[in-house]
């Protein structure tokens, strides 16, 4: 069995590319204004060279966003993200299921999990077929620890 879900919503996805645009158009708007580059030059002396440094991480985090999808089988928990994340099944010791009910159109359910080495792991899914199978580990941890 294989499971492949997105680990953020539509909305989640939409929310942080209208923030990542604005920025953008903020920081142009303080561009074309003057107030970020003295004489139109680029240096670490003026804002612009930091505010794009802070925006190209706002970029990249968005793409990671897009990007990032939540891989179960028989053996273990995987997802994408600005860095992988792996997790073996039988090396969970610990499972909890974070969400805020009534929002999970906008703000992605995820699975904390400790393995035996004490690790912390965190998983998103925006999928319902995957939080019922998050539900699955949980009940499976629980059941190998008493």
């Amino acid at each position: 069995m294989t499971l492949i879900a997105p680990a953020f919503s539509r909305s989640f996805k939409l929310l942080a590319l209208l923030i990542v645009a604005a920025s953008a158009s903020w920081m142009y708007q303080l561009w074309s204004a003057g107030r970020l580059a003295s004489n139109g030059s680029i240096s670490l002396s003026n804002g612009l060279i930091w505010l794009l440094c802070g925006w190209l991480l706002m970029a990249y985090t968005l793409a990671s966003i897009y990007r990032s999808q939540t891989t179960l089988t028989n053996d273990k928990l995987l997802q994408t993200w600005i860095w992988n994340k792996e997790v073996m099944l039988p090396q969970i010791t610990y499972a909890k299921l974070i969400r805020v009910k009534g929002f999970d159109w906008l703000i992605a359910p995820r699975l904390y999990v400790r393995t035996m080495m004490g690790k912390f792991i965190v998983f998103y899914t925006s999928d319902k077929a995957m939080i019922a199978e998050f539900q699955k580990i949980i009940t499976n941890t629980q059941q190998r620890s008493f």
